[in-house]
């Protein structure tokens, strides 16, 4: 005899319909933002598929302009810029030229669509000849001289009307530099998503090539945060959070969902995460080997981001899923 008293869950998994009716997290238009690497050339046709990422792509002005509006009309809200600028020197004055490829792809952007949610990564290691995200002194990254410089970057880049601004240097002190720069030069409702929790992660190779930004010497372990360190990470996210940050960002993505989730119930801002260049490239090469069920496994990513407590995810399949969504 079966007993008819126990839970019988599979009564909410009858059908598709039924499936849907009681998702408890659902991934949507409005929670995706697509990074884009503008390269500072005269060609306008130059289009250059990243060779770790297939699909990603350095775009000229144009190129951009035209990925951009293809993106749009799919449903596309919000992108997030990283520039890779023809000339770089020690102090990354590309990020803070008036005149730099950011500057100008913001400006390009915001004139071509209006209401899409343009936000600029504020760094210096796309721009400095060195690689690091900072001024160098003996080869050790200077802090305090570096945050003058960040600010700098982020007052240019709202000038040049970025929607937000987005400081992935991870030196102690830039969300309060930033938002007094901001403050003063009248920008006040310029908000900061600050990578308030980034790992020095093996993750990030493939992004050292799109952005040509891989660091001529040494590493970043003593700026970005330890892999095994949890604790740490909410500390830093708290001093963000005090110092102005409007969203909290955790990055990388998949292998951090417990500091997502930690950063969710400690602190009632947005939180953000990113789905990195690795996390990408490992989903396309199995994709490509026959693996897996590459738009498959995106959005069940994508879904493990929500669930996690993300509100905002950065992914480079953005485009994709834009597409599967439509």
């Amino acid at each position: 005899m079966i007993p008819s008293d126990f839970y019988r869950g599979r009564r909410l998994r009858s059908s598709l319909t039924m499936r849907e009716m009681v998702r408890e997290n659902t991934v949507t238009a409005n929670d995706l933002i697509m990074p884009y690497f503008v390269v500072e050339t005269d060609d306008d046709s130059f289009k250059k598929e990243i060779s770790s990422m297939p699909g990603q792509y350095q775009l000229s002005l144009k190129q951009l302009k035209k990925q951009v509006g293809d993106a749009v009309d799919n449903g596309l809200r919000a992108c997030i810029l990283f520039g890779i600028p023809a000339e770089k020197d020690e102090l990354g004055s590309g990020a803070y030229d008036d005149k730099g490829i950011v500057q100008k792809a913001i400006r390009l952007l915001k004139d071509s669509f209006p209401d899409l949610m343009v936000i600029a990564d504020t760094c210096l290691c796309e721009y400095t000849s060195h690689g690091h995200c900072g001024m160098v002194k003996n080869e050790y990254v200077q802090n305090d001289p570096t945050l003058n410089l960040l600010a700098k970057a982020a007052v240019a880049q709202a000038k040049a009307g970025a929607d937000m601004v987005a400081p992935s240097d991870m030196m102690d002190g830039r969300v309060a530099a930033i938002r007094a720069a901001l403050d003063d030069a009248g920008f006040t409702n310029t908000p900061i998503m600050s990578y308030a929790i980034k790992y020095a992660s093996a993750f990030y190779g493939p992004f050292r090539e799109a952005a040509e930004s891989a660091p001529q010497f040494g590493d970043r372990k003593t700026y970005q945060m330890d892999p095994p360190n949890s604790r740490e990470g909410l500390r830093e996210a708290a001093a963000d959070f005090e110092e102005g940050a409007d969203i909290l960002m955790v990055k990388p993505g998949l292998p951090y969902l417990d500091l997502v989730r930690q950063v969710r119930d400690a602190f009632d801002t947005p939180v953000a995460t990113y789905q990195v260049s690795g996390e990408y490239s490992m989903i396309k090469a199995a994709a490509q080997n026959g693996w897996i069920d590459e738009m498959g496994v995106v959005m069940e990513s994508l879904v493990a981001f929500k669930r996690a407590g993300a509100d905002l995810i950065l992914t480079y399949f953005t485009e994709d899923v834009l597409k599967a969504l439509k």
